[in-house]
């Protein structure tokens, strides 16, 4: 906070000087104002933290002074300082202007200062709480807004899987139902897919099965040969004669260029004279 400020209201001039001679010595902003219209224009311009007001002003009391300052500043510590003890007085001035405290003239100053010093104190841990609950505040609007970013985060990333899962099937669905021999050999040379016209031409040949190493049931030449694309990333076709089939040998692309390639068979074309 910085230097407090305390605003002394009251339409005797002498009281406002002794109110200053009591504070001079204190490290305060000290303001005066002569009436409660004097005091509201001050507040309009500087940051007030305790007002020390006479109740019995004219044109304007200190309960409706307090009044018009709790709806504006309703965080200033409001003090009445005041030469009369009726009971009305007090009871108006604690229900309209919600006073901190009523204290009497003539005071006590030693009295008087601590009064204010603890007034001065009331408004800072106020503040402080004021403070600390609008960073609760926030921080939990941002827990809110961060609660709903992962939400909207993990339901984005639930739909791209089942996208994922669904295209991952259909490609499964459509690479069984070729009518065509295909596999899919890793680097390391395993036999790692086989869709079903694969397994129909070449699931009784020994050493054929998926898991199993390329070499176990194909010639040199197709394994060979399947090395060479994937380390050279160039597709390459053969001519199978002992099998009376063509190979077109592919290399994985994209995010698995390296990791394998597609071997596809096929009858050969039909020569043309």
């Amino acid at each position: 906070m910085n230097k407090a400020c305390i605003l002394c209201v009251d339409d005797e001039v002498n009281i406002l000087q002794a109110l200053r001679r009591l504070l001079r010595k204190e490290d305060y902003c000290m303001l005066t104002a002569e009436n409660g219209a004097e005091a509201l224009r001050i507040l309009e311009k500087e940051e007030v933290h305790v007002i020390l007001s006479d109740q019995r002003m004219p044109g304007m009391s200190g309960t409706e002074l307090f009044s018009r300052v709790r709806e504006q500043w309703p965080h200033i510590l409001r003090i009445i300082l005041s030469g009369y003890t009726d009971v009305d007085s007090i009871t108006e001035a604690i229900n309209k202007g919600h006073i901190y405290k009523f204290l009497l003239k003539p005071w006590n100053d030693q009295n008087l200062r601590l009064e204010i010093r603890q007034a001065l104190d009331q408004y800072a841990l106020a503040r402080t709480n004021r403070e600390l609950q609008q960073t609760i505040l926030e921080q939990n609007e941002a827990l809110r807004n961060s609660n709903e970013n992962l939400e909207q985060a993990v339901l984005e990333r639930t739909r791209e899987l089942k996208l994922q899962n669904h295209a991952l099937a259909l490609s499964r669905a459509v690479l069984e139902t070729l009518p065509f021999p295909v596999l899919g050999i890793s680097r390391e040379g395993i036999v790692a897919v086989a869709n079903e016209s694969a397994m129909a031409l070449f699931g009784s040949r020994p050493g054929f099965a998926i898991g199993n190493p390329a070499s176990q049931a194909f010639p040199g030449l197709i394994t060979e040969t399947t090395h060479q694309v994937i380390r050279e990333n160039k597709a390459h076709r053969l001519r199978l004669a002992t099998e009376n089939l063509d190979l077109t040998i592919t290399p994985l692309t994209g995010r698995f260029q390296g990791a394998g390639a597609v071997l596809v068979f096929g009858l050969p074309s039909p020569s043309t004279e």
